[in-house]
């Protein structure tokens, strides 16, 4: 899938060089048609790049400056230079090699019980066996008899087939769940997914698009003058430190105002509550309510306001200068366009939804109550999230966690199934049990199809293996023979032994017809 070799910017000049050879650093070429062959950052131009082959997402997505480009991806229209990031085993392409060989390669719980009897098979097919000829030679007193059913009993008996039935199966549904744009990093994951009975959503960038918008900035003071210009510029310097999406979306705000950013010192994030630094010796700090509160900065001069935003749905910040409250802003984060649907899915499938978020419960219930959410647990802060999970398991549920942010990590490891957004942090990713590469919902609806598919695949497979063994050593062993007078013949059984393989990988092999139900 990769490309074998990449155009290379060096000393000015474009020279092609084999993959391999590909640094860290280096900007690339890429001309309309062409692959990506490595992971980056596009520096210069602009173009449509076909993601299906990673995401699934069917339509081109637009690159420009700024944004991240996949290694394997296909550049469809335009020209463009970008930055190399990731190289060799460390690209997107390469990770997702490894967790599906890895998966593949995992034991699913319930191939437990085929291990077990398979344990004991071959010691009570030899024992068979022996039964088998002492009682016909001794009862018939034919040897050709006695060493017929014998010899059938050991051809006939196929612990292949137990073996077999659960890996194959498993390697089946996660290459579909790959090519679906859903990793699934282990068998036992993988069989977890079809038991779930309660699935907690995250707020910011899992049900909404992660791309939060101010769309209201009032000061103490009320109106728009120089005072609310230099309070912006002060949040909006602290904010650019931060990696949260709210953080984000005041600095694009203060950008879009042209208002110029400047240095701020002893930044310090925390966690669940807000951040603070030092801008041009004002101290800053920009956070929750609940935070304000804990550091006794006066916030009655605003409540009204931040009721009302809350009421909209929208997040509401609180900025506090030098001890003393100076603004606030509203933040708005639009819905996914599949949120909706896909929860209506899930609780179709008799699954509990439940909402999980460090925002205030005011603008929690707004947004659960658009989807259709009625279970919410709002302003929990990063390190109560593991034990809200922990509370719902203490319930006798089986759960799963859907999160995109640093976080979310404690939740997700928590959770029976933790499902990360790929579009989310890496650190989230590396808790999940389950990424879905696009950060598409339907793919967690997908995800439980596919491992119900799978379920039903083994257990089929499990009944035809036990069934097999189960009638065809008898019939070996000579039991219609006083009957019927029939004996199995060994090359018969040699073929029925082979067949009985055959069953279930061929059966294993129909989960490639799975697809997964669109919303």
């Amino acid at each position: 899938m990769q490309a074998r070799n990449a155009r290379v910017i060096r000393n000015g000049q474009e020279i092609d060089v084999p993959i391999q050879e590909v640094q860290i650093g280096d900007v690339i070429l890429v001309r309309p048609g062409e692959k990506i062959p490595v992971d980056g950052e596009v520096v210069e131009g602009a173009s449509n790049v076909d993601e299906a082959m990673v995401t699934g997402e069917s339509l081109p997505v637009k690159k420009q400056p700024g944004d991240e480009v996949i290694g394997a991806t296909i550049n469809k229209t335009g020209s463009f230079k970008f930055r190399a990031t990731r190289v060799g085993k460390d690209t997107f392409l390469s990770q997702i090699v490894k967790m599906v060989q890895q998966a593949q390669g995992s034991k699913a719980p319930i191939q437990r019980l085929a291990d077990q009897v398979t344990g004991w098979f071959v010691p009570v097919v030899i024992a068979i066996a022996i039964a088998a000829f002492v009682i016909w030679f001794n009862v018939m007193g034919n040897l050709t008899l006695a060493l017929i059913t014998t010899v059938g009993v050991l051809i006939i008996a196929c612990p292949c087939a137990l073996g077999l039935a659960t890996p194959t199966s498993v390697m089946v549904g996660t290459g579909k769940g790959a090519e679906n744009g859903i990793l699934i990093k282990g068998a036992e994951s993988l069989e977890l997914a079809h038991k779930i009975q309660t699935i907690v959503l995250d707020k910011t960038g899992t049900l909404t698009q992660g791309k939060p918008t101010v769309t209201d900035f009032v000061t103490v003071n009320g109106t728009a003058n120089s005072n609310e210009l230099k309070l912006l510029q002060l949040a909006a310097s602290v904010e650019r430190n931060s990696e949260h999406p709210l953080a984000e979306a005041v600095v694009r705000y203060a950008q879009s105002q042209q208002v110029e950013l400047t240095e701020a010192k002893k930044f310090e994030a925390i966690a669940g509550s807000g951040v603070q630094g030092i801008v041009s010796d004002h101290l800053v700090q920009i956070g929750t309510q609940r935070w304000m509160e804990e550091l006794d900065i006066n916030i009655r001069t605003l409540p009204e306001r931040k009721a009302s935003l809350e009421a909209a749905g929208k997040t509401a910040i609180l900025i506090a200068v030098d001890g003393k409250i100076q603004g606030l802003m509203g933040i708005a984060d639009a819905l996914k366009p599949s949120s909706v649907e896909v929860v209506r899915t899930l609780q179709k499938l008799g699954l509990e939804v439940v909402m999980l978020t460090g925002d205030n419960r005011k603008t929690a219930e707004a947004i659960a109550s658009e989807v259709g959410i009625r279970r919410v647990f709002a302003e929990v802060r990063p390190d109560q999230k593991a034990s809200q999970i922990q509370a719902l398991q203490g319930e006798g549920k089986i759960v799963a966690m859907v999160g995109d942010g640093i976080n979310d990590a404690p939740a997700l490891a928590q959770a029976n199934v933790g499902i990360a957004i790929g579009t989310g942090t890496d650190v989230a990713i590396a808790a999940s049990d389950i990424t879905l590469i696009s950060g598409d919902l339907q793919g967690i609806i997908t995800a439980i199809e596919l491992s119900r598919a799978t379920m039903r695949n083994i257990r089929q497979n499990l009944f035809f293996a036990f069934i097999y063994n189960v009638a065809g050593i008898p019939i070996a062993a000579g039991v219609l023979f006083p009957i019927f007078g029939w004996l199995l013949n060994p090359i018969i059984a040699g073929g029925a032994m082979a067949f009985s393989s055959v069953s279930v990988v061929t059966n294993a092999l129909r989960l490639r017809n799975f697809h997964p139900k669109s919303i």
